[in-house]
């Protein structure tokens, strides 16, 4: 918890936009978004950290790139 803390903290500090999530029992998510990127670090009850990156290709969308989305994604 000290080391979720102290991170959430330097966050704040260096003032890094964040939001708290719960995905998995074990674990509390921090998401960080920064210019084209996504970041999601977990923090797992054994004191393990996971980190996970969603990096933007740059390219920009119209909005018929929404049907694809549907298309793909949808049950």
């Amino acid at each position: 918890m000290v080391e979720l803390n102290n991170f959430l903290n330097k966050l704040e500090e260096k003032k890094i936009y964040y939001r708290l999530n719960k995905i998995r029992s074990e674990s509390i998510m921090v998401e960080v978004v920064v210019p084209g990127q996504r970041w999601e670090i977990e923090f797992m009850d054994n004191g393990d950290i996971e980190i996970e990156k969603f990096i933007s290709d740059g390219c920009y969308y119209g909005k018929e790139e929404l049907e694809t989305l549907f298309k793909d994604f949808s049950d």
